[in-house]
C-alpha cells in the first residue's frame, strides 16, 4: 500500500476562495486602477477608499511624490545590495538621524520593509534561554519573528489580548535571571485599540523585563506631534524600542527600529532580516523624509484625522452597530459571522465603499468584522456616504 504523501495535497484541497468567488463576494486582491487617496478606481469605478493605512494621505502628496521622483534621478531604482554591504546611501543615513530625533532616541536602524524589522528585532535580541512575551493579538509579523527566536532555543509566551493581569502572571512564571522581551502593539491593527501601556510599563519594571512596541497603526495618529503610544502616555523614556513602518502615515515602504545606540548597533551588526535583504529603495526612502517633514510641520493634519475618525465612529453607533473599542484612525464594524461579513463587504463595494473584510482566520469565531480606517484627506461628503450606506446595508442584513 502507496503511504507517500503529496506534498500539494493541502492546496489542491484549499477550495474557499474558489468558492467565495463563485458567490461573486470574494473580498481579497481586487487591484486598484487610480488613486487620489480618499477615491479610488476599481475597472472604471470610482469609490471611496475606506480600508487604508494612508492616515494622513500623503501617499498622494505632490510633495511626497515628486521627493520620490527625484531621488530616482539621483540614485536609480533600486540600491542593488544590502545595507550590511554596498546598499547604503546617505538617504539611509539621514532618515535614521531624523527619525531617532524625532521619537527622541539615541539611534534608528531602517529595515526593507516592517515585517523584516520584527524579525530582525526580536530574534537577534532574544535568544536561547531567553524569553519573549507576546499579547496574544499582536500583528502576525510579531508572531512570526517570535516563533524564530524559539528556533534558537528562546522561549515564546504568550498573554491575554491587553490583559495586564494575565501578563504579569505570565511573568511571574519565568525565571528571574532569565531575560525577558514584552512585546505588543501600540495600535492593535484589528480593533484599534490602545495597548495598556503604564500597567505594561510598571510590570516590565517590576520583573525585570525590556519593552518592545510595534507602533505601525500609532504614529501620526496619537500621541505629542503624531509620536505614538509612548508619548501618548508620557512614557517614551520607559519603552526600550519601537519600531514601525512606513507603509501607513509615511506614505512609502520600509520599517524601522528605534533605541540606546548599543542596542541598535547590535541589532545592526546581526539581523539576519537585515544583513541578507537589499536595502530600502531611494525613492521610498526620500519619500518617507518628505512625509516625516510635513508631519513635523503641519499637525493639523493629525487632528483632522481624528475628526474624521470620530465623526464615523460616532455615527455609526448612533444607528446600531457593535463597534470595537478604539479612538484612533481604526474603526471595526463588528458582523459576526462569516458569510454575512462577505456579502456585507460586497454590497458595500457595488455601492461605492470599499472596506477590508476580517474573517477567520485572521479574528477568532464570532468577531468577523469590516474593518474601515480613514484619512485626513476624506471630506466629509465621503464620510456621510459611508454610513449611509453602512447604515442601509445593515439594516437589510437585519445586523442592525
Amino acid at each position: 500500500m502507496n503511504r507517500r504523501k503529496d506534498l500539494f495535497k493541502k492546496c489542491y484541497d484549499f477550495t474557499l476562495a474558489d468558492e467565495v468567488k463563485a458567490l461573486g463576494i470574494y473580498p481579497f486582491f481586487h487591484p486598484i486602477e487610480e488613486t487620489e487617496g480618499p477615491v479610488v478606481s476599481f475597472a472604471g469605478r470610482k469609490l471611496i477608499m475606506a480600508g487604508s493605512n494612508n492616515y494622513l494621505g500623503l501617499t498622494a502628496d505632490e510633495r511626497v511624490k515628486e521627493a520620490s521622483i527625484n531621488a530616482i534621478r539621483n540614485y536609480g531604482t533600486s540600491c542593488s545590495g544590502s545595507r550590511y554591504m554596498t546598499g547604503t546611501v546617505n538617504l539611509h543615513i539621514e532618515l535614521e538621524e531624523k527619525l531617532a530625533d524625532f521619537f527622541e532616541k539615541e539611534r534608528c536602524l531602517l529595515f526593507s520593509t516592517g515585517y523584516q524589522t520584527g524579525q530582525g528585532v526580536i530574534p537577534t535580541l532574544v535568544q536561547r534561554g531567553e524569553y519573549v512575551i507576546c499579547d496574544k493579538d499582536n500583528h502576525a509579523s510579531l508572531v512570526a519573528a517570535s516563533i524564530m527566536a524559539v528556533g534558537q532555543s528562546a522561549k515564546f509566551v504568550r498573554y491575554s489580548h491587553n490583559s495586564m493581569e494575565d501578563l504579569e502572571r505570565a511573568l511571574k512564571t519565568i525565571p528571574d535571571d532569565a531575560g525577558k522581551l514584552i512585546v505588543a502593539d501600540g495600535v492593535f491593527s484589528v480593533s484599534g485599540e490602545i495597548v495598556e501601556l503604564p500597567r505594561l510599563a510598571e510590570l516590565a519594571k517590576k520583573y525585570g523585563a525590556r519593552i518592545l512596541l510595534d507602533d505601525a497603526h500609532a504614529v501620526g495618529v496619537i500621541g505629542r506631534g503624531g509620536r505614538g503610544t509612548p508619548s501618548e502616555f508620557n512614557l517614551a523614556d520607559e519603552v526600550d524600542l519601537m519600531m514601525g513602518t512606513f507603509s501607513k502615515t509615511f506614505g512609502s515602504l520600509g520599517g524601522y527600529v528605534v533605541g540606546e545606540r548599543d542596542v541598535i548597533n547590535f541589532i545592526k551588526h546581526n539581523a539576519s532580516s537585515l544583513i541578507f535583504s537589499a536595502s530600502p529603495t531611494p525613492g521610498s526612502v526620500a519619500a518617507v523624509l518628505a512625509s516625516l517633514d510635513i508631519l513635523k510641520n503641519e499637525p493639523e493634519l493629525i487632528e483632522r484625522l481624528i475628526v474624521n475618525t470620530d465623526y464615523v465612529r460616532q455615527g455609526l453607533d448612533a444607528v446600531g452597530f457593535k463597534l470595537m473599542p478604539s479612538r484612533t484612525a481604526i474603526v471595526s464594524v463588528i458582523i459576526g459571522d462569516q458569510m454575512k461579513t462577505m456579502v456585507f463587504w460586497k454590497k458595500l463595494f457595488d455601492a461605492g465603499v470599499y472596506v477590508n473584510a476580517f474573517i477567520r482566520p485572521g479574528v477568532m469565531p464570532g468577531h468577523e468584522a469590516l474593518r474601515t480606517s480613514f484619512m485626513a484627506t476624506h471630506e466629509k461628503e465621503h464620510l456621510d456616504k459611508v454610513i449611509t450606506e453602512f447604515s442601509a446595508i445593515g439594516k437589510e442584513l437585519e445586523i442592525i
